[in-house]
């Protein structure tokens, strides 16, 4: 007989955690606190593939939009390839439904950087995605704490950990520049991750690698939903240039 959610959380030791966190935020709990008919609507354009899958799948899709949109001899041009490839594949979630909660099927911890656009990047809508970013797409405490809410209230099923190519916090990590406290803080994980010999690119695969093994580390509950098989965590580089998705071993 299927378990229910209350048994699955408490299976795994989250439920304890659940229960604040819904306390924490009403008005955005998880699948026992909205009814059925808006977690369908919620659902809809959730993908027949496994999580992992369909964000290949969706990346796959950008990367020949980004294609057609470099062919292109102005912003405006630009714009319109970029629309007309993307636009033949997709789905969009009600707004009135978005309104009243959100039911993502993948969360990605990924950098602040502009160039790194989530629902263009795998093809998906609003509310599909979970997305927590800071600069150089660190295991930070107050992400970590982000994603703990997304595997224990919202049932999320995997975390990206997105590197970036040119990665500027990696750049000024690697760099023997003078950096304000607060950005001493904050490259001092990246450090943590580098490897004597490695390039610009090599570091920041390596720095992917590194945050989405700090993720179970600092945070039981993520451990317990790994060690568990309801939580998958995988690193991954996007190059810019090109518009592809790279999975990295773990």
């Amino acid at each position: 007989m299927a378990l229910s959610r209350r048994e699955l959380l408490e299976k795994a030791g989250l439920l304890g955690v659940a229960l604040g966190l819904s306390q924490c935020w009403p008005g955005l709990a998880g699948a026992s606190a909205i009814d059925l008919d808006l977690r369908a609507q919620l659902e809809q354009c959730k993908p027949r593939l496994q999580p992992l899958e369909a964000l290949m799948a969706g990346n796959q899709r950008f990367m020949a939009a980004w294609a057609a949109a470099g062919d292109a001899a102005s912003p405006e041009l630009r714009m319109q390839a970029l629309q007309l490839a993307y636009g033949k594949s997709g789905c969009e979630i009600d707004p009135k439904a978005l309104a009243q909660g959100q039911r993502p099927w993948s969360a990605v911890l990924t950098c602040a950087d502009s160039r790194v656009p989530l629902e263009w990047l795998f093809n998906t809508g609003d509310g599909e995605l979970f997305g927590v970013r800071s600069a150089g797409n660190t295991a930070f405490n107050e992400g970590v704490a982000s994603l703990e809410y997304a595997v224990a209230n919202l049932e999320v099923p995997l975390i990206v950990v997105l590197g970036h190519s040119g990665c500027g916090a990696v750049t000024a990590a690697m760099a023997e520049a003078t950096l304000t406290p607060l950005l001493e803080d904050l490259v001092t994980p990246i450090r943590a991750s580098f490897v004597a010999g490695n390039n610009l690119t090599e570091a920041i695969k390596v720095n992917a690698c590194y945050a989405a093994a700090q993720l179970p580390k600092r945070s039981e509950l993520l451990q317990r939903a790994q060690a568990s098989g309801k939580l998958k965590i995988q690193p991954a580089y996007f190059d810019i240039s090109s518009g592809q998705v790279s999975l990295l071993l773990v």
